[in-house]
């Protein structure tokens, strides 16, 4: 072999140690990459443990439904605490906070309509001269009921007169059929009248007493104060209602 092909010969094998050098270590890189690689999907797996009601220690990669009435402590591979997972509710605690849940859009409900009512208020009485006319005239038709009641109570009156005088002829005896049920028709619508002269004042009285809380209302109002602000007017309905014919 001459000088120059063994040179020749020499590199060749040199290249191809070098080449397969390369190869084993493009090898070794990709076997120390792919376990990275398979391990990466579970890098940021949780882990569940709990102590249930016997005091046994329980370890999940889910939560754990032996706790679910108690706190669990969620971990990440390394064991440092990534959270605490509170426990489900109860079915008496869901009913609790459902039922707070109701009281607050009842109470956003009534904040709503006693702005509406406020503001209804100032359209319709943008001065006390004209809610004392309103209350003039709800009272009024109240007082004309009362007055025909009086009314139809002297007429009554008036009836039942002649039937005492002729019952004083049976003092000490049976009254006479006719004479008697006559006196107990009178005596009967009497008692009616005085039933419903007796109903009419007491809502006279309870009118009469809204306006005075409308009024009360309605200064504050006038005053500046915000629609709502005062919560829900008691009896509002009645208060300011137009007058029944």
């Amino acid at each position: 072999m001459t000088t120059g092909s063994f040179a020749a010969h020499r590199h060749g094998r040199r290249a191809l140690r070098l080449r397969i050098a390369a190869l084993a270590a493009a090898g070794l890189a990709v076997t120390a990459v792919a376990p990275v690689r398979a391990q990466a999907p579970g890098a940021n797996a949780a882990i569940y443990t709990c102590v249930d009601a016997s005091g046994k220690k329980l370890t999940s990669d889910r939560p754990i439904p032996e706790c679910s009435l108690r706190t669990q402590r969620v971990l990440n591979p390394d064991g440092s605490t990534r959270r605490l997972l509170e426990p489900s509710q109860t079915a008496d605690e869901r009913a609790e906070a459902e039922a707070r849940e109701r009281d607050r859009a009842a109470e956003s409900v009534a904040r709503l309509d006693a702005i509406r009512r406020d503001r209804n208020l100032l359209a319709r009485f943008p001065n006390e001269a004209a809610h004392a006319r309103a209350r003039a005239a709800a009272l009024d038709a109240g007082t004309k009921s009362l007055r025909l009641s009086e009314a139809r109570l002297a007429a009554l009156a008036s009836d039942r007169k002649p039937l005492v005088d002729e019952a004083e002829f049976y003092a000490g005896k049976k009254l006479p059929a006719k004479l008697k049920a006559q006196m107990d028709a009178v005596d009967v619508a009497a008692e009616a009248q005085r039933t419903l002269v007796a109903n009419q004042q007491l809502e006279m009285a309870r009118i009469d007493a809204l306006y005075d809380q409308e009024l009360e209302r309605l200064k504050k109002l006038w005053g500046g104060a915000q629609p709502g602000s005062m919560g829900v007017l008691a009896g509002a309905k009645g208060a300011s209602a137009p007058p029944r014919k």
